[in-house]
């Protein structure tokens, strides 16, 4: 740790929640802050952020609505802590793809979506944007809700490519693993677009290998040029 507290470089950051503490002797129900998670997920795509209520959230979930207080303060406490939870059933840390080259498994992280799926996601990040926005106080956690969690894979997968002579050894890996999560988060949250597998690939081979000292075994696909027209106009009358 620094003085700051801050985690040390090449070290993965543990994510917490937001929530907030029960009254002593109360245990939380593991099973009922799941089900108030995905309820909020569930909520904030079909109303959007501004219109979503915590008595929708606990009515969807089946919990009381002092159960969700209890537990977050406020709807945007809660939308925090649902993109954490998404995030979370998203990259496993302990299931990471081993394909045995870094390109292989950056790939092997994406998952693709349904249309449905796609179109949820971004109604979520959407509600964060929103929640950021209002409350910038709220900013640190939600960094730690969308990009941390694909930190910490991709420096995994970095970490055992370096012990594998696959990275130059002198690549800075700790700045190279927040690249491609962090271009996620701004496409996501500012530029509200998907992050599809091309924008994936296109980011992996042209940025982050070139970076790490790695030539991509596969050639880059060529950005499409436009022909001059060899057609000759008709000559005004």
């Amino acid at each position: 740790m620094n003085k700051k507290g801050a985690p040390s470089a090449g070290t993965p950051v543990q994510i917490g929640p937001v929530v907030e503490a029960l009254p002593r002797g109360r245990r939380r129900d593991p099973a009922v802050d799941t089900a108030i998670l995905e309820a909020a997920i569930a909520v904030i795509a079909e109303v959007g952020y501004e219109r979503m209520t915590m008595d929708m959230v606990a009515l969807r979930a089946k919990a009381g609505k002092a159960a969700a207080y209890r537990r977050w303060k406020s709807k945007a406490h809660l939308v925090i802590d649902a993109v954490a939870h998404l995030k979370r059933t998203q990259v496993d840390l302990d299931a990471l793809p081993d394909t045995g080259t870094l390109r292989g498994d950056l790939l092997g992280l994406f998952k693709p979506a349904s249309a449905r799926e796609g179109e949820q996601k971004m109604r979520v990040m959407a509600a964060l944007a929103s929640v950021l926005s209002q409350h910038p106080e709220l900013a640190e956690a939600g960094n730690a809700a969308i990009v941390d969690p694909w930190v910490n894979a991709n420096l995994r997968l970095m970490q055992r490519a370096l012990a594998r002579g696959e990275v130059r050894a002198d690549a800075n890996i700790d700045v190279a693993s927040q690249l491609v999560p962090s271009m996620a988060a701004y496409r996501a949250l500012i530029q509200r677009k998907p992050f599809e597998l091309q924008f994936l690939t296109q980011a992996i081979d042209c940025l982050l290998l070139p970076a790490l000292g790695i030539v991509p075994a596969v050639p880059r696909t060529p950005a499409k040029t436009t022909k001059p027209s060899t057609k000759v106009s008709p000559a005004s009358p």
